[in-house]
C-alpha cells in the first residue's frame, strides 16, 4: 500500500504514475456548473457513460434500418447469437466459467427465476435468511415468494442482524443461526457487498456454512460484480444475479447478469420457468420441436435479448476485459485507502466511516455516517459540485471508481467535505 501522503502535489503526482488514467477519457464525466468536470463519486449507483456506447447503439440501429428482421442473422453482430458476445466477458468479470453466466432481464426478475427453481419450500424447510439491512427489493422479494409457497413473510423471514450498538453483522452469529435453525432454513440469499455499509462478505465461508445446514446459497451480486473479486464459481454458490449499471456502466434500468453454478448445468430436473429462448438453438427455430433445455446458466432465459441494452453493456465489457479485473482491483484498493486515509485526517467526530477498515471487506465504495443525522452537510457537498449519494437515515456514500475517477478527485472530494465541516 502506498505510503500517503497529504496535499495536492500528492494525488497529482499518483495521478501521473497511473497505468489506468486514459480510461477516464473513454467516458463522459458530467461537469460542474462552472463547465469543468465533476467530482463524480455515484458510481455504486450509476455508472458513467462509455463514449463507445453511442457507436454500438448506432450499429444496431444501422443493421435495424437497412436489414430488418434479417438483422437477427445478417447483421454485423446477429442478434441472434448478440449475447453470446457478452458471456465469457462478463464471465471474467465475476469469476465463472462461460456456462455459468449468462445476461438477461433485470435484477430482481433475475432473483425470482432463480429462487422459482432453488427454493423449493417444505412444511418443515422453507425459512430464507438475509441480511437485516439487505437492499429493500431483495427482503420485498424473498417475502413475496414466502407468500407464494403460502407462508407467512415475516415468520418465514430469518435476518442475520449485526449485534447491538454495531454496523457490521459477524459470521459467530450467523454460525449460531444455522447451527440453531438451519434445518428450517431453505434458501440464503446475501448482498455480495452490502449496498449501505459497503461491507463484503466472505462469499465462500457463507456457501460452505449454508451448504453445510442443507440450505441452497445465493447472492445479490448488484454492488460486487465489477467492484470486487467475486470469484463465483470457486465460492461454489449455487446461484447469484446482478445489475449493471452500477459498476459495469451499462446505463439506467440497463439488463443485468445471473449465473448458475456448473454443477447445476445439466439437471433437467430443477423447476424452473421456460420459453424459447432456453432451447436447444438447433432446433429453436423449427418451432415444432417438444422443449428440449439449453445447458447451464442460459437454459433460464425465457425471450429473445433486448439488443439496444445490450450494446451499452458491451461497450463497457470491452473496457473491463482490456483492463482486466486485476489491476482494476489494485487501483480500487489505493484510491480507496487514499480516501479513508484524508478522511481520517480531517481528525473529526461530525463523521464515522462504517465501512470495514480490512481492504478485503470492502470494495471501492466507503459509507460515512454523519453525526446527528444532518443532510445539511451532503446538500452543501451537492451545492459544491460532488455528485454522492445519502442513505437514510444517516449515510453518504462515496464510491471512487477505479476506471474513471482519480485520485485528484479523492482530494478534492475531501477539501471540499472539509470546507463543508468548518463552515
Amino acid at each position: 500500500m502506498l505510503n500517503f501522503q497529504q496535499g495536492l502535489d500528492f494525488a497529482l503526482k499518483q495521478d501521473k504514475k497511473d497505468a489506468l488514467s486514459s480510461y477516464r477519457n473513454q467516458f463522459h464525466i458530467p461537469k460542474d456548473k462552472d463547465g469543468n468536470d465533476g467530482i463524480y463519486m455515484v458510481g455504486n449507483s450509476l455508472g458513467l457513460q462509455p463514449k463507445n456506447a453511442q457507436t454500438y447503439i448506432d450499429e444496431v440501429l444501422t443493421d435495424w434500418a437497412t436489414l430488418g428482421v434479417e438483422g437477427h442473422f445478417l447483421a454485423k453482430n446477429p442478434w441472434a447469437t448478440y449475447h453470446e458476445l457478452l458471456g465469457k466477458q462478463m464471465a471474467q468479470v465475476v469469476g465463472a466459467k462461460p456456462i455459468e453466466v449468462v445476461v438477461m432481464n433485470s435484477l430482481t426478475a433475475n432473483l425470482h427465476f432463480m429462487m422459482a427453481s432453488f427454493y423449493q419450500p417444505t412444511k418443515t424447510r422453507y425459512k430464507i435468511l438475509i441480511e437485516a439491512d439487505a437492499f429493500p427489493s431483495d427482503k420485498y422479494a424473498v417475502e413475496s415468494q414466502l407468500q407464494h409457497h403460502g407462508f407467512d413473510a415475516k415468520e418465514g423471514l430469518v435476518l442475520w442482524k449485526p449485534r447491538k450498538g454495531e454496523d457490521l453483522p459477524n459470521y459467530e452469529d450467523l454460525e449460531t443461526i444455522l447451527e440453531s435453525r438451519g434445518n428450517e432454513i431453505a434458501v440464503i440469499l446475501i448482498g455480495a457487498v452490502n449496498y449501505y455499509t459497503g461491507q463484503y462478505f466472505d462469499l465462500k465461508r457463507i456457501t460452505e456454512l449454508g451448504h453445510k445446514h442443507g440450505c441452497m446459497v445465493g447472492f445479490d451480486c448488484a454492488h460486487g460484480a465489477g467492484n470486487v473479486n467475486l470469484n463465483l464459481h470457486d465460492s461454489g454458490a449455487d446461484f447469484a444475479a446482478w445489475c449493471t449499471y452500477k459498476y459495469l456502466n451499462s446505463g439506467p434500468g440497463s439488463i443485468a447478469g445471473c449465473f448458475v453454478h456448473e454443477r447445476h448445468a445439466y439437471n433437467k430436473k430443477l423447476n424452473r420457468f421456460t420459453g424459447w429462448w432456453s432451447h436447444n438453438k438447433e432446433t429453436r427455430f423449427k418451432m415444432r420441436d417438444d422443449f428440449d433445455q439449453l445447458p447451464g446458466a442460459e437454459g433460464w432465459q425465457l425471450s429473445n435479448p433486448p439488443i439496444l441494452a445490450m450494446a451499452t453493456i458491451r461497450a463497457s465489457l470491452e473496457i473491463f476485459e482490456e483492463v482486466g479485473m486485476a489491476k482494476l482491483i489494485e487501483k480500487s484498493k489505493q484510491l480507496t485507502a487514499y480516501l479513508e486515509f484524508l478522511l481520517n485526517e480531517l481528525a473529526t467526530d461530525a463523521i464515522t466511516i462504517i465501512t470495514p477498515n480490512n481492504p478485503e471487506e470492502r470494495g471501492c465504495q466507503l459509507s460515512i455516517q454523519v453525526k446527528n443525522a444532518d443532510k445539511s452537510v451532503f446538500n452543501k457537498l451537492t451545492d459544491l459540485g460532488v455528485m454522492a449519494d445519502w442513505r437514510e437515515p444517516n449515510v453518504m456514500r462515496f464510491a471512487p471508481v477505479p476506471l474513471y475517477n482519480s485520485f485528484q478527485d479523492v482530494f478534492n472530494l475531501v477539501e471540499r467535505l472539509k470546507l463543508v465541516l468548518n463552515h
